[in-house]
């Protein structure tokens, strides 16, 4: 049968239950009690006899003759309701049988029992329908298997697929408990501006639009407030933290989208040295309160957060692998290297990003957990220098499975310093690098007036994925797609 044909039958039930004098969609429900309730309290309930209302979606239909049987199921849990021609108004049983399909959204009232088999169940006495469904559901059995169909119809996915369901209720559980962590230690959360006059804060390609009351063009943002942050720490907030949405326009990959949840926390008086400890503590406390466990298998590595985190040296790592110094070779060097290791790229090279390119051929190998240190300075404009290296950054990253998995700094607060850097970055912007941050005057006026020492940090959903070892895409609600039919 088609599903035009099943529509077509569906409308016509339509006429049957306003016949009957019953609202397909009416405004209000009785039900009092969820399924999960009344599972947990159904010995109680059973011994009372009291009359209770549930309500759900119809997700199996099954009987004959004289009784119909149908789970529902409400979110909370599934129970079976029972309709028996011998105990009922025969109309009502009729009702049921001739105009309720899967998929339904139904309210029934009655008392539990257990059937012969152990059922715990329902026995209805009476029944109304709250929502009359149009489309057929698949078959629980069998559910989606299209991937694309998975992602545009996500809410048969997550209907049909407890597992899917599971996963996003760890997810909510996942931001819940880093809000928790930062909460009991001081932090305060602040939201900050999404549209700016000039993005930075990371070195991405923004997304860009036009502020028609303003009259003038603005940025999504590609960080979750990073200098916005900073700039409170001028203002004497000394911990602040943000847990928000952030939009960049690059490419995608099992890593990668265009738009994502970002947390981001900078606390002043700290460093990164300090802030090693505080890290190991926040990934810990993460795995073990959303997945009780800390070891993890990943894209084929084994991954136990509570070993110890060594740190790995960027420059010596890359120079013991490549045969070259990340600080004092030349540009062409650094392509060379990237050209003789053929190392697949898909942009043009400078002396900056080919280094990455090598450093992430290494990274891929790195199970971890770890952490990495001694970036040289141009490739982060916003890390303090190293007091004992000043052609490194105090800069650390997390690395997990192959993946950076969260990114923290001493963060710079000499505006002098910040000013130089920033203007090496315009002339790499300038230089046709559209992922080179721009200058910023207004930050470094703020930073003018006395920044306090700090350790900032930024991790984003894709910690998440990593953990659920999906890939980014399967692990948010509704992502992004090409509308359908567009080529």
């Amino acid at each position: 049968m088609s599903e035009q044909d099943i529509r077509a039958e569906r409308q016509k039930k339509l006429e049957i239950l306003k016949d009957a004098g019953m609202q397909a969609y009416p405004v209000d429900s009785h039900r009092d009690t969820s399924n999960e309730g009344a599972l947990a309290s159904f010995d109680e309930l059973e011994a009372s006899g009291r009359k209770i209302h549930l309500g759900g979606r119809v997700m199996s239909l099954r009987g004959q003759g004289g009784i119909a049987f149908a789970d529902i199921f409400d979110g909370t849990g599934r129970i079976q309701l029972v309709f028996q021609k011998a105990d009922i108004d025969e109309k009502v049983f009729e009702l049921f049988v001739n105009a309720a399909d899967v998929g339904d959204f139904v309210e029934a009232s009655g008392t539990v029992f257990k059937t012969k088999r152990g059922e715990r169940s329902l026995k209805v006495e009476k029944w109304r329908m709250l929502a009359k469904s149009l489309l057929p559901m698949p078959a629980e059995h069998f559910g989606l298997k299209d991937e694309e169909l998975i992602l545009r119809q996500r809410y048969l996915d997550i209907l049909l697929s407890p597992e899917v369901r599971a996963m996003f209720e760890r997810r909510t559980k996942f931001w819940r408990a880093a809000r928790e962590f930062y909460l009991a230690r001081g932090f305060i959360e602040v939201e900050t501006p999404i549209l700016e006059n000039s993005p930075g804060g990371a070195d991405a390609r923004p997304f860009k639009t036009h502020h028609n009351a303003l009259d003038m063009d603005v940025y999504l943002r590609i960080s979750c407030g990073e200098l916005w942050q900073k700039e409170l720490l001028v203002a004497g907030f000394p911990k602040v933290f943000e847990i928000g949405r952030i939009f960049r326009n690059e490419g995608q990959s099992r890593e990668h989208l265009q738009d994502y949840t970002q947390l981001e926390s900078y606390e002043a008086y700290s460093d990164m040295q300090k802030g090693m400890a505080f890290l190991k503590d926040l990934y810990r406390h993460l795995v073990k309160e959303v997945y009780g466990k800390y070891t993890f298998e990943i894209n084929g590595h084994t991954v136990d957060f509570a070993e110890e985190w060594p740190l790995i040296d960027f420059c010596s790592i890359v120079k013991e692998k490549f045969g070259i110094d990340p600080i004092v070779c030349t540009e062409e060097e650094a392509i060379q290297a990237v050209r003789d290791n053929k190392i697949e790229v898909g942009e043009a090279l400078n002396k900056p990003r080919a280094i990455d390119h090598l450093w992430k051929a290494i990274r891929k190998t790195i199970s971890g957990p770890a952490f990495l240190i001694g970036v040289p300075v141009y490739l982060e404009p916003l890390a303090k220098r190293s007091a004992s290296n000043p052609s490194v950054v105090e800069r650390l990253q997390v690395i997990l499975a192959g993946s950076e998995m969260g990114k923290a700094f001493s963060e710079l607060n000499d505006p002098q310093d910040q000013r130089a850097r920033f203007e090496e970055q315009q002339k790499m912007r300038d230089a046709g690098d559209d992922e080179a941050q721009r200058l910023d005057l207004d930050y470094i006026r703020a930073m003018e007036f006395g920044m306090p020492p700090a350790f900032g940090f930024g991790v984003s959903e894709r910690l998440f994925s990593l953990l659920e070892n999906r890939p980014a895409h399967e692990a948010q609600l509704f992502p992004l797609l090409r509308p359908k039919g567009d080529s």
